[in-house]
């Protein structure tokens, strides 16, 4: 089969673009794969995430600004639509066009058409939207969204990344023929509060263990974008330091990069933890973090399904996570995790002494290692070569 994943980025560092790699460098030994990329041309870097091991073909695409005749109309019915009109299926419609003008939804058909493709899949909510507008277009056999992020974070956080588009999302993931979310927890509340029958597919494990971590080293450790709010990096900060009022010992790494990070450095700062909280800058070599660490904590304030997680599992690594749902479906009932009460800094505290203390550690990593086996990368391509054949 012919199939495409059309991406906002797969040449910048990122967990959504670290599935993707692997997922299509997978199905490209049996079958024809193209990333059609927002990315510009220039970052193209076939070595990021081992693209190069496959053949796997690039295109690019970049929707200029609407012309000012499309820009007027369309921002005017676009307000309209969020402020005072019914949410139903017609004006739904006319919404998706006025946020996805002619200028823009046209060249994405043609480069589409283009590819005489067999299966093309957005990656991400905001592209498989843009799919569902213009799925009639298609010559696909089959167009699919897949979702990168739960649905709290879509629809309940405030800002949610479609707040306030619940029904259109609803209207116009019908149009695609198929949906894939990351956790059954996700499922359930598609079909309950969306009407919605989405397909689950776990996001596959995108890094190799070299060796396990030790429980010994004294350092819990978090990994992930320095992004607001999302991951939690400022509650995991603050619960170090109440932590750290009563054990000298442990030290805490966060490995990542991102805009948040003058803030986190200055609250680190701030607690007088300069010596025993370091920030490191993402690296292909995440292993080596992992392989150095005790504990890993996931501190977020919501999640689609954290790659993260898997990864530190898949290490040996005993768990401390925030008490969302997606670390509920994955830890719940499981003796190598403790959850803490989210955004809850005092509980994190007391967690971190519960697992500082314990002398569990190397039989918790062993069940963290049984646990990671579910995320096998060929379970999840097998899971989507049945989706293709449907």
């Amino acid at each position: 089969m012919n199939i495409c994943f059309l991406c906002d980025s797969i040449f910048t560092f990122g967990g959504v673009q670290r599935v993707l790699a692997v997922i299509a460098k997978e199905l490209s030994a049996t079958h024809r794969v193209t990333i059609l990329t927002r990315d510009a041309p220039s970052l193209k870097d076939t070595t990021l995430y081992g693209l190069d091991e496959a053949d796997i073909r690039y295109r690019f695409i970049h929707f200029a600004p609407p012309t000012r005749l499309e820009y007027i109309p369309c921002k005017a019915y676009s307000l309209l639509y969020k402020k005072l009109l019914p949410h139903n299926r017609l004006t739904s419609r006319w919404y998706a066009h006025s946020s996805f003008p002619p200028s823009q939804s046209n060249l994405l058909v043609k480069k589409l058409n283009e590819g005489n493709y067999d299966i093309v899949i957005g990656v991400h909510a905001f592209l498989s939207i843009r799919l569902a507008t213009v799925r009639n277009k298609l010559n696909a056999k089959q167009v699919i969204g897949w979702m990168h992020s739960s649905y709290q974070a879509y629809f309940e956080i405030r800002p949610g990344y479609l707040e306030g588009l619940k029904n259109h999302f609803i209207h116009q993931m019908r149009k695609l023929d198929h949906l894939v979310v990351l956790t059954q927890t996700d499922a359930q509340i598609y079909r309950q509060e969306l009407q919605l029958s989405p397909t689950v597919i776990y996001n596959p494990l995108t890094v190799e263990p070299q060796e396990t971590g030790k429980p010994d080293a004294r350092k819990f450790l978090a990994v992930g974008r320095l992004s607001p709010r999302t991951k939690g990096f400022d509650i995991l900060i603050k619960g170090f330091a109440i932590f750290a009022q009563h054990n000298k010992n442990w030290t805490l790494d966060i490995v990542g990069e991102g805009p948040e990070e003058g803030l986190l450095r200055k609250l680190i700062a701030g607690n007088g933890l300069e010596e025993r909280v370091k920030l490191h800058p993402f690296t292909k070599e995440i292993q080596t973090h992992y392989a150095a660490s005790s504990v890993f904590i996931l501190s977020s304030r919501w999640e689609g399904l954290p790659l993260v997680l898997a990864e530190a599992m898949s290490h040996g690594l005993p768990i401390i996570s925030s008490d969302i749902p997606v670390s509920r479906e994955l830890l719940g009932g499981a003796t190598n995790a403790l959850l803490f009460k989210s955004e809850d800094e005092q509980d994190l505290a007391e967690k971190m002494k519960r697992m500082s203390e314990s002398k569990e550690l190397s039989r918790m990593g062993e069940e963290s290692i049984a646990l990671s086996r579910q995320f096998k990368v060929e379970k999840a391509v097998e899971q989507w070569e049945e989706l293709f054949k449907q």
